[in-house]
């Protein structure tokens, strides 16, 4: 079962990422145990100039891992990085927020406007590629659940 998992994290990426993953695990096992812990993050943030970094930060940075940090757990969180999104309860939350009365859309130019000005702001090409992916009906209302399937699970399935 281990192996399994082991080889899907490899295929995720190509060779030359892989390799890049390596040098950049290298880096950081400054120690060079074949592990990533505590003292290689805090001597790998002394090598970048910050000395100040705290204990639970570097704690917390561990604990996104299920375990010791090898090169495959490594590939294996930047893959969720890369590749994953948030779960879809959580996607589905934020939307709501946009509606009080729980219609299941959010009307488009509402969307385009927080998303071009909140946060990582996105251009008006994103949005416009994001739209062409949503159930936008007559009226501009998007269908933000159908959304966050395509968002979490690929294109929507015909049905």
């Amino acid at each position: 079962m281990a192996q399994r998992a082991s080889s899907n994290v490899f295929s995720m990426f190509e060779q030359t990422q892989i390799q890049e993953f390596k040098e950049a695990f290298t880096l950081i096992d400054q120690n060079r145990d074949g592990f990533i812990d505590k003292e290689d993050l805090k001597d790998t943030y002394a090598s970048l100039g910050k000395l100040n970094v705290k204990d639970n930060e570097l704690e917390d940075m561990l604990k996104e891992a299920t375990g010791p940090i090898n090169f495959t757990m490594f590939l294996n969180l930047f893959g969720e990085k890369l590749h994953g999104t948030d779960p879809e309860d959580t996607i589905l939350n934020a939307f709501k927020l946009f509606d009080p009365d729980s219609k299941g859309y959010v009307h488009k130019d509402e969307l385009q406007k927080l998303l071009m000005t909140q946060a990582d702001k996105f251009s008006l090409e994103e949005v416009k590629q994001m739209f062409q992916s949503s159930n936008i009906d007559a009226a501009g209302n998007l269908d933000y659940k159908s959304l966050c399937y395509i968002i979490t699970h690929g294109e929507e399935q015909e049905e």
